[in-house]
């Protein structure tokens, strides 16, 4: 950001007063622009709570490894309504939300992701733009080396962990990589 989306002066980084982080400046009108996290949303998608609905991505990064449906929240929408948007997108699956299942950061790339179990209403689905293939998942089917991402694998051994001690939680993780 160069310019002030308020005023058009220039912005700078710099601490703010009362302030102890560097943050985005506008010199003339002083407005702090806030550099925010963007939020993940997603689904566990369920059928009757045995196997997981799963997507092979079609778009780079980790073209042709295993996710579930996940993406950006949209401006104007709840937490929710972006992880069933997202699911219905990638899967065109229907899902109704249960419960919030998982929430992982990933500060060093400024992301929380926010998954919610959800059961499938029916088993029309089918590939969407971003996805390769759809399909469930029995917990022994799946090619762990296939998950696409940290948080993925987070919120499916979570869900498991859940399903063998008998009991619904919502976790919380996150991703650290040691350099």
């Amino acid at each position: 950001m160069r310019y002030c989306c308020y005023c058009g002066g220039p912005v700078v980084e710099r601490i703010p007063a009362g302030d102890s982080l560097p943050r985005m400046v506008c010199d003339a009108c002083d407005i702090v622009h806030y550099r925010n996290p963007r939020v993940i949303v997603g689904t566990l998608p369920l059928w009757k709570d045995q196997r997981v609905l799963m997507c092979k991505r079609a778009i780079e990064p980790r073209l042709g490894f295993w996710t579930i449906p996940c993406g950006f929240l949209e401006n104007g929408e709840t937490t929710e309504e972006g992880a069933i948007r997202e699911t219905q997108e990638e899967a065109h699956a229907n899902v109704r939300i249960t419960n919030l299942h998982s929430v992982y950061s990933i500060p060093h790339i400024n992301q929380v992701y926010l998954v919610y179990r959800a059961e499938l209403l029916d088993l029309n689905f089918s590939a969407g733009e971003e996805s390769l293939e759809v399909r469930l998942y029995e917990r022994d089917e799946i090619n762990w080396s296939e998950i696409a991402f940290s948080s993925v694998r987070f919120a499916l051994e979570s869900y498991y962990a859940d399903l063998d001690a008998r009991t619904i939680r919502t976790h919380n993780g996150k991703f650290i990589p040691e350099y």
